[in-house]
């Protein structure tokens, strides 16, 4: 169970994500520094309890309309070896110290969590508050569904809207697509080979309540 402190930071999660998405190639902001504010999200928990793992909602509105991005984040007490391509930096937690954050589609943790929620295993957590369980999220089991026994990372890539990682039973790793939508839109998730999916919601700037698909499985 993640024990939530209410606690400084510095620098603060948006701030550290300022500088870091427009280096994504799936953001749609304009050039320089985005402009953004938290829109929402859930987190997970690690059984281990070393981890923390947050997927959250960070809108944009340096452009000419305003964007919402998925940008599910890992806070840990170390470096986890070799997952540098996705560090973001570090951040000074007011009762936990130096913590490492990563793009969590590079942390096994986060993967090997989000794929125990697709296979219902495990429950979302409100993002602010310690064993609350958050009702809003919604996992939806398609076609055959979600096998448990699932382990990732393998591969990891972008493309112009997400984030795809290969995943698959053990000594089978790339069986299946793990795809983190990164640029969020209204609806849900439809197609052939569509396993599960994950849909919550966020908050668009002006206050207009949204509902999406955070993460699907396909094989």
């Amino acid at each position: 169970m993640a024990i939530i402190h209410h606690t400084t930071l510095s620098p603060t999660k948006l701030e550290l994500l300022t500088g870091w998405l427009p280096l994504r190639p799936w953001y749609r902001g304009a050039e320089g520094s985005a402009q953004l504010e938290k829109a929402g999200g859930f987190r997970l928990d690690d059984p281990e309890g070393e981890v923390g793992v947050e997927f959250m909602v960070a809108a944009d509105t340096s452009g000419e309309e305003p964007v919402a991005y998925l940008v599910p984040l890992t806070y840990r007490g170390a470096p986890l070896e070799g997952a540098e391509a996705g560090l973001i930096g570090t951040l000074e937690h007011g009762v936990l110290g130096t913590r490492w954050v990563y793009d969590g589609a590079h942390d096994p943790v986060m993967v090997e969590q989000l794929l125990a929620l697709l296979a219902g295993r495990t429950s979302a957590q409100a993002q602010g508050e310690t064993d609350t369980p958050d009702p809003t999220v919604e996992v939806r089991a398609e076609g055959a569904g979600v096998r448990p026994g699932l382990t990732g990372p393998g591969k990891v890539g972008d493309t112009g809207a997400g984030t795809e990682i290969l995943v698959g039973p053990p000594g089978q790793d790339g069986a299946l697509t793990l795809t983190l939508t990164r640029v969020l839109r209204p609806g849900a998730a439809a197609g052939e080979g569509l396993l599960g999916q994950v849909l919550a919601g966020w908050s668009a700037p002006g206050g207009a309540e949204q509902r999406g698909v955070f993460a699907s499985l396909r094989g």
